[in-house]
């Protein structure tokens, strides 16, 4: 069983920690069919781990949550806006092109 899923049902279930959160159910089923907490907790934009963890009465802490239903790449981490969404060529092979054109240089020089 997941992090988030043991979180949740410790709490309640989806719609107390709807209310816990301050966000719809409909975004707690996305975090538990997911298996992870939304990006934002990682940007410092939210910080449902640490409300969660409030109201779990000792039952868990928001550093345990915060590690075990995180990111599973390094780029959700850092903010990468694409990292919320499967990662590119999970659905079918994309080829990826180099973001500078050969010949050229990185740094422009004078």
């Amino acid at each position: 069983m997941s992090a988030i899923r043991l979180a949740v049902e410790q709490l309640g279930g989806v719609s107390r920690c709807a209310r816990i959160c301050g966000v719809s159910p409909s975004a707690v089923c996305k975090w538990l069919r997911r298996e992870r907490l939304p990006r934002t907790e990682y940007t410092g934009e939210t910080h449902h781990a640490t409300r969660m963890a409030e109201a779990s009465e000792g039952a868990f802490t928001a550093a345990w949550l915060l590690a075990n239903a995180g990111p599973t790449t390094p780029f959700a981490a850092a903010g990468d806006p694409l990292a919320a969404e499967d990662p590119p060529g999970a659905e079918g092979s994309t080829e990826q092109t180099d973001a500078h054109p050969q010949g050229r240089s990185a740094s422009m020089t004078r």
